[in-house]
């Protein structure tokens, strides 16, 4: 099929205002104007204009700004014109500014450039910073560049896109007219800078593990498969960067983290994405009671350098990040908000009772066994009273092949959960270091494997191996970051954090293009 088929199938979509937009962009090119300029970089950001003068009053500015040149470049997002004068209101990505065009204090050029000007273009401007007689500050235009042609109208001013398909498939018209989702991807970034800096102060070395493995381990999770041509071998995108990481403990590293993506081929909901971001860092001679301070540390740390507050506000829900945060073990909270009393836990039939009021057949909880009905019990009702931040600690050993047993009691495992906003937040433990051990637990994942379960984990002879070789007591932890993120930022689905979540292929040439204003909102003069 030719070239020009593509080319054309694309260009016929084209409604009536993009077409006089390209009109006017061959004009700009008959008047030798390039409508893709470069070479002209500002000096001066509007956020930082605003805080030299928008405490001045008009004369005062006059005085401090005289024979001052600020040169801004950035996207037009309104223009609202007079004649021979206009205002635009003007956005450079890190505070809305409005320009005061004069067409008789501008040069020939100048005046060329402005004649082709729509909302949405990228310009140049050079000029003196001023207030309006309603006190706006402004840039009072000496010279204006056309930088980049807009051929596709913005939508709507005021609403934006309002289809939420359309707004995280198309996040860079999204964050040009979202400015609460543009703050919440700035909060985002500084939440995995303060991160970092943490690890970084507590002399934890970060590093880099594969993305692709041969074997499928360190979370509970469906990998998605692929195939390595070269090798001529089925590789794995990772689930959890666990058992590298681990491995570098036994390597004699003795504080590691990993801030990277992981992987896992599940279903999508308000909580999970397939491709996410997590933290996972693991400290040689320390515990999960070690690990829990620290990220109380964190989290309390993180609140206060990002959000300004210890108390976040979700929904109208009022969630205190203030030290220390709740523990109590899983038996505990199940008994603390069930009718159940702490004997009852080791009696199927009175687990199968409570679970059955929440509407599960008898014969589906039947084949449970009772460690699996109490963890259910705890899915149940347990965590949607978990909003204030709560650690659970002492989960069964049968549903954590990773973690190290406890010395006392080898039926549970040194390990913690933390919830926040009845969310799961945080996972930790001891970590098994125990090869034989670890071998009997990776056989018991392999033949749930072998029998079905796609989310079983594979066996891994390496990891075994390097056990032997000994590895010193540890404590591990991993975060989810978009779900912290999504706490932090009070934003309910985690698409609303990714700037570019995973959607389903778009179908082009039949989807509609973002409307355009009909009205215009009016900057202050």
């Amino acid at each position: 099929m030719k070239k020009d088929h593509y080319i054309n199938s694309w260009l016929n979509e084209y409604n009536d205002q993009m077409k006089i937009r390209v009109e006017k962009r061959e004009e700009m090119l008959k008047k030798n104007i390039n409508p893709y300029k470069n070479g002209f970089a500002p000096n001066i950001l509007s956020s930082e204009i605003h805080a030299l003068y928008n405490h001045l009053n008009k004369e005062e500015i006059e005085v401090a700004a005289k024979g001052k040149v600020y040169k801004l470049a950035g996207r037009v997002l309104l223009v609202r014109s007079f004649g021979k004068a206009a205002f635009l209101s003007f956005d450079d990505g890190s505070e809305k500014f409005q320009l005061y065009v004069k067409r008789e204090e501008l040069d020939a050029a100048s005046i060329a450039e402005y004649d082709f000007v729509d909302y949405g273009d990228v310009v140049y401007a050079e000029g003196e910073a001023f207030k309006t007689n309603k006190g706006e500050l402004s840039l009072k235009v000496h010279k204006f560049v056309l930088l980049t042609k807009s051929i596709r109208p913005l939508p709507e001013k005021f609403h934006g896109l309002s289809d939420p398909e359309l707004r995280y498939r198309m996040r860079y018209v999204d964050l040009i007219m979202n400015p609460k989702g543009r703050d919440t991807f700035i909060k985002r970034a500084n939440i995995i800078r303060y991160i970092r800096d943490f690890f970084y102060k507590r002399q934890y070395l970060e590093v880099e593990t594969p993305m692709l493995h041969s074997v499928a381990g360190g979370a509970t999770a469906k990998p998605f498969l692929t195939h390595h041509n070269a090798l001529d071998m089925p590789m794995y995108m990772r689930v959890a960067p666990e058992l590298h990481l681990k491995r570098l403990i036994v390597s004699g590293y003795p504080r590691v983290f990993e801030l990277n993506r992981c992987f896992r081929n599940e279903g999508l909901s308000l909580k999970h994405n397939p491709e996410f971001t997590s933290i996972e860092f693991y400290q040689a001679y320390a515990t999960y009671v070690d690990l829990m301070d620290l990220t109380e540390d964190l989290i309390n740390g993180l609140a206060k350098d990002v959000m300004k507050t210890e108390e976040i506000v979700f929904d109208d829900k009022k969630i205190s990040l203030a030290k220390p945060f709740k523990r109590m073990s899983m038996k505990e909270s199940i008994v603390q908000y069930t009718s159940l009393k702490m004997e009852d836990l080791d009696d199927r039939e009175k687990l199968i009772s409570l679970l059955k009021t929440k509407g599960h057949a008898i014969s589906d909880l039947q084949k449970h066994s009772t460690i699996d009905l109490m963890v259910l019990c705890f899915d149940e009702f347990v965590e949607k009273n978990l909003i204030q931040p709560t650690f659970i600690t002492e989960y069964p050993t049968a549903i954590s092949p990773l973690s190290r047993r406890n010395d006392q009691n080898p039926e549970i495992v040194d390990r913690f959960e933390l919830f926040i906003n009845s969310w799961e937040v945080a996972n930790a433990f001891s970590e098994l270091n125990n090869p034989l051990d670890q071998l009997l637990r990776f056989a018991e994942q392999a033949v749930k494997k072998d029998q079905g379960d796609d989310e079983a984990q594979s066996m891994d002879y390496d990891y075994v191996r390097a056990l032997e070789y000994g590895m010193a007591p540890t404590a591990g932890e991993g975060i989810g970051i978009d779900r912290l993120c999504m706490i932090l930022t009070n934003n309910h689905s985690i698409r609303d954090v990714l700037l570019f979540p995973q959607l389903k292929n778009e179908q082009f040439f039949s989807q509609e293009t973002p409307d355009t204003p009909e009205t215009q909102e009016t900057p202050e003069e």
